[in-house]
């Protein structure tokens, strides 16, 4: 069990480690209103793909249990506009969409019985989606540490541990099941600009968990690479279409593009609640794009001139022909994607 918990269920309320906060303060936030769970989501509050489905399927929760109708018509009607209105979070995390389409099917498959029982079985399923988080996150980081070997030197890009997850991790999941297994690598975590998700948050986490790494520059892992100090990359993922390339935090494509020309693996590490089955390739995914004062004011201080443009794209799409392994909780796809991917869905079903 993890020290601490991106989010969990406490007696009707929603508690979330406030990651904004971190990694000088530990602070919850105490959320009893879908709309703070909206406003957690945009703001960052709480991120990472798997963590925002199981934070949009306890926003939707809330807002079931506030829900002051008896009558289950008029219940099911607003509760699919609460739905909707979480699904405006963010775009390109496919899990929010995916647990919100799971909480609608809920509420739909029992829509006969009575809204007390409708808003029960709802809490309980948001509930169960994030135990059900944790377990596939143990399994897929025991499928991926077969990867790991003593000595590697492992370059990470965002953060993708318990933090971005229900518990235990994607990436770094991976990473934190081959180093319990007894194996002994150490860590160049990016810093991955513009909101440091990398010198922030996996940096606390590897610190935690005893793992030894280096923090360093985004634009440092290409020198890094060409002088032979880096063994294998691996990342996580907010979608990843049904041919497999895969959108991640901004920057990724560019890990991804440097591994192949220096001949070093690339891994994505994510559960199959990632996939996006009904989009055939990268192009078909949306990609946020966030306020530029992202970018040009960092923790409140300006680093560039007032007013000065900014394009701050949050993801990028890597194309499937630089993965070399897609590790989920139903093992790890490799090329061709055309026939892995469809073997994996296969056996989720």
């Amino acid at each position: 069990m993890d020290p601490y918990c991106s989010i969990c269920w406490d007696a009707n309320r929603v508690k979330l480690l406030d990651q904004r906060r971190l990694p000088g303060e530990e602070i919850y936030l105490d959320i009893t209103d879908y709309r703070e769970v909206i406003e957690a989501i945009r703001t960052l509050a709480i991120r990472g793909a798997p963590a925002i489905g199981v934070a949009a399927a306890m926003g939707a929760a809330l807002g079931a249990l506030a829900l002051k109708t008896d009558d289950p018509a008029q219940y099911q009607v607003r509760f699919l506009d609460i739905c909707r209105e979480i699904a405006a979070a963010r775009p390109t995390a496919v899990n929010l969409f995916w647990a919100l389409d799971r909480m609608q099917r809920v509420a739909q498959d029992h829509a006969g019985e009575p809204v007390a029982a409708i808003k029960e079985r709802l809490v309980r399923e948001a509930q169960v989606m994030l135990k059900e988080d944790e377990t596939i996150c143990r399994r897929m980081a025991q499928a991926g540490q077969i990867l790991i070997h003593d000595g590697h030197r492992v370059l990470t890009h965002c953060n993708t541990g318990a933090l971005a997850t229900g518990g235990y991790g994607t990436a770094l999941g991976v990473l934190r099941a081959a180093w319990e297994a007894g194996k002994r690598f150490s860590v160049w975590v990016d810093e991955t600009r513009p909101l440091l998700q990398g010198a922030r948050l996996t940096t606390w986490e590897l610190g935690k968990l005893g793992i030894p790494y280096t923090l360093i520059p985004d634009g440092a892992a290409a020198a890094l690479m060409s002088m032979g100090r880096v063994d294998l990359a691996i990342v996580g993922a907010d979608r990843i279409a049904a041919n497999g390339d895969a959108a991640n935090k901004i920057g990724t494509y560019g890990v991804a593009v440097l591994a192949r020309h220096h001949g070093i693996p690339f891994y994505v590490a994510a559960p199959l609640s990632t996939f996006d089955f009904t989009i055939p390739d990268g192009s078909h995914i949306p990609v946020e794009e966030r306020a530029g004062e992202e970018i040009t004011i960092i923790r409140g201080m300006e680093v560039a001139p007032p007013g000065a443009p900014a394009l701050n794209l949050a993801f990028d799409v890597t194309p499937n022909d630089l993965i070399s392994g897609i590790i989920t909780e139903k093992g790890v796809a490799l090329p061709p994607y055309s026939s892995s991917i469809k073997a994996l869905r296969r056996a989720a079903e």
